[in-house]
C-alpha cells in the first residue's frame, strides 16, 4: 500500500513538474535546483551567483527551508524577487510549492531562477521541480563517501561544487577516494573546486550557468 501511494505523489508530481518545464521553457527562464546537506554553503553560493549577475540578468530566488527564512534574509540585500516556502517537517520542495512559488513572480521579467532546495541529500533528488537542471553541492568537511552513501543525487545532477576546499587540509577528505567513488556513479559529471568564502572557483560556476543560459535562449 505505501508503494503504491508513493508511486501515486511521485506521479502527481512529476506531471506537475513537465507543466512548470514547459511554462518556464516557452518564457525562456533557466530554472536550477541547488541540493546538498544544511552547512555546504549553498547560501554563500547564490550570494556570490547573484552580486556576479545581478547587472546581466533579472534573478528570483525560491528558498526552501523547514521552518526559518534566515536565509532568504541574506539575499535580501540584492533587492531581487524571492519566495521563502517553509515545508514544516518535509524534507524536500514538490514541484506543487515551485508552481505557487512561480504564481508570486512577474515571469516577464525573469532570466534565472535559482532554487535553494531544503537541505537533505537524499528526498530532494527523488522529486523533479521542473528545473533545467539539478546541482549538486557538497564541502570537503562532510567528509568524502557522500557519493557512495547517497548516489542518487550524484547521478541526477549535470554539475557538482566541491566547496570549501580552503578547509581540506583540516579535514580527512580523501580527493581519491572521492573521485574513484564519484566516477564509478557518474563518471561524466563535472566537478568544480571551490571555496565560496574566498572567492576561489567561481569562475567555472559562473561560466556553467552562462551556458545554460545561452542553451536556454536567455540572451541579453
Amino acid at each position: 500500500m505505501e508503494i503504491a501511494i508513493m508511486k501515486a505523489v511521485l506521479e502527481e508530481n512529476d506531471n506537475k513538474a513537465r507543466d512548470i518545464s514547459e511554462l518556464l521553457k516557452s518564457r525562456n527562464i533557466l530554472l536550477l535546483n541547488l541540493i546538498s546537506s544544511p552547512g555546504s554553503g549553498k547560501t554563500t553560493l547564490l550570494e556570490k551567483t547573484v552580486e556576479h549577475f545581478k547587472d546581466k540578468y533579472s534573478i528570483a530566488v525560491i528558498e526552501g527551508d523547514i521552518t526559518t527564512a534566515r536565509d532568504a534574509e541574506r539575499l535580501e540585500k540584492y533587492k531581487i524577487p524571492l519566495v521563502v516556502i517553509n515545508t514544516d517537517g518535509a524534507c524536500h520542495l514538490n514541484s506543487m510549492s515551485i508552481a505557487n512559488a512561480l504564481d508570486q513572480f512577474d515571469l516577464d521579467d525573469l532570466d534565472i531562477i535559482f532554487v535553494e532546495n531544503v537541505g537533505n541529500l537524499v528526498c530532494p533528488s527523488e522529486f523533479d521541480i521542473g528545473e533545467a537542471a539539478k546541482v549538486a553541492i557538497l564541502s570537503t568537511t562532510e567528509g568524502d563517501d557522500k557519493p557512495e552513501k547517497y548516489p542518487l543525487l550524484f547521478r541526477e545532477s549535470e554539475l557538482m561544487i566541491l566547496n570549501k576546499m580552503d578547509l581540506a587540509p583540516y579535514t580527512n577528505f580523501n580527493k581519491e577516494s572521492f573521485y574513484r567513488d564519484l566516477k564509478k556513479i557518474n563518471e561524466n559529471l563535472p566537478v568544480i573546486e571551490a571555496s565560496c568564502t574566498k572567492n576561489e572557483g567561481l569562475t567555472g560556476w559562473f561560466d556553467w550557468v552562462e551556458q545554460k543560459a545561452i542553451d536556454g535562449g536567455i540572451i541579453k
